[in-house]
């Protein structure tokens, strides 16, 4: 299983940039710095964006803001207090967590997310959670204490940025980060790609073992693979770094059979900005569907330090045996 299988179909997107709709800075104790991994659970008249922010000590909790994303510059509510907070100390999450994004079930809100736990510095490990909530997505507790998915032999190191789709009552699909190792402590230059996994039931997961979106030559890191069906393919944007810029940039793969993946970054249809919050990184997407549009999520600057913008898909450009259109 591999990325360089052709498609029959290609795309290229067309995103129109909204601007920044959110920077943490202090609005709570817990809510210092960053917004990390932003992930949206869309309701009939708004989206509530969760994201992972830092306190004082560097420990990410995970709050959420709601907007209206025909008009996002207006935060229609935020969260006084976390609607997760770090684990007990010892357990996979006690230094932090960031949510990924979210299955519902009638009135039960699964959210899957990923936990944080330091070694000596700078190594850190991290494994995937789950959460559920039962009063709307205002607050969440652990299905377990342990992971739902951690370290295995396909993943020595550590899995992460966990995307969800629930086809039917027995099959479940996940793409992760699959931490493989580091190539240079010294140099703080680690190595992951994106894996897949499947369950029966959403708990119990089991690896595959095939690398999805493999590093290319000049990569170090791809990560937080964001996936929906749509014109007939699966698409995928996910983030990644090269060695010599050493920042997160976004990339873009399809599928016909959301098993073989095909790599087109130059496809994606959106960049860094020329100045500003975004220029210099764009990191950990998400995309959602609402009230007929599909919109991007995504961190800025220093890992989200500088807050998380908004996107709207205005189209596709279809590529189909030599032909092209639009469509959308």
């Amino acid at each position: 299983m591999g990325m360089d299988n052709d498609c029959k179909k290609m795309t290229t997107l067309k995103w129109h940039k909204l601007g920044r709709v959110f920077k943490a800075e202090g609005q709570t104790e817990w809510m210092v710095s960053h917004t990390a991994m932003p992930q949206a659970l869309v309701f009939n008249d708004y989206v509530r964006i969760f994201f992972g922010t830092r306190n004082v000590l560097n420990r990410s909790h995970i709050g959420f803001i709601d907007i209206d994303p025909e008009n996002p510059s207006e935060i229609l509510n935020f969260s006084k207090s976390p609607v997760l907070s770090p684990g007990p100390w010892g357990c996979f999450d006690d230094n932090g967590l960031y949510p990924g994004n979210f299955v519902q079930e009638g009135n039960r809100i699964l959210m899957y997310y990923m936990g944080r736990n330091n070694g000596t510095p700078p190594l850190y490990y991290m494994a995937i959670g789950l959460a559920e909530s039962l009063d709307g997505g205002q607050s969440f507790n652990r299905v377990s204490p342990a992971p739902v998915l951690g370290r295995t032999a396909y993943d020595p190191w550590m899995t992460s940025t966990p995307w969800v789709i629930k086809e039917e009552k027995n099959s479940w699909q996940m793409w992760y980060l699959s931490g493989e190792g580091w190539q240079s402590l010294e140099d703080q230059v680690s190595r992951y790609f994106i894996r897949s996994a499947s369950s029966i039931d959403g708990i119990d997961w089991k690896p595959r073992g095939d690398v999805v979106i493999p590093l290319k030559e000049d990569e170090t890191n791809v990560a937080a693979p964001t996936v929906w069906e749509e014109q007939g393919l699966w698409h995928m944007i996910y983030c990644y770094v090269k060695s010599s810029i050493k920042t997160y940039s976004l990339g873009y793969a399809i599928s016909e059979d959301r098993v073989n993946w095909s790599r087109h970054d130059s496809d994606i249809g959106i960049t860094l900005s020329p100045e500003g919050w975004d220029s210099e990184a764009m990191a950990y997407p998400s995309v959602f569907a609402y009230k007929g549009s599909r919109y991007l999520l995504y961190s800025g600057n220093a890992l989200g330090r500088e807050g998380i913008g908004l996107a709207k898909l205005e189209g596709y450009l279809i590529k189909h045996a030599g032909k092209r259109y639009s469509d959308h």
